[in-house]
């Protein structure tokens, strides 16, 4: 479940910070925001992946510990970033 190149690229102009910027906490959380929905679409069609399930609980909770560092940094960026990818909290 690798993201295609332009969709990435995507995410990043769309969530950067300055010109180059592809590590910021808010990029981190587009991609893999994006990735778990993807997982999600697998899923539908492969209920018994339990390796991929595995990875994706993984993706979660590395996606719930960038939130929460964002959270304790900026509290206007990280509500901007849930309104971005329609995720409640």
């Amino acid at each position: 479940m690798v993201l295609v190149k332009e969709k990435k690229a995507k995410l990043i102009n769309d969530f950067k910070m300055h010109s180059r910027d592809t590590g910021s906490a808010e990029v981190q959380i587009a991609i893999l925001t994006e990735r778990i929905n993807d997982l999600g679409d697998h899923f539908k069609s492969h209920k018994k992946d339990l390796h991929s399930r595995h990875g994706l609980l993984i993706l979660v909770s590395r996606r719930r510990k960038l939130l929460k560092y964002l959270k304790d940094k900026d509290v206007k960026k990280y509500e901007e970033v849930l309104g971005k990818l329609t995720l409640r909290k």
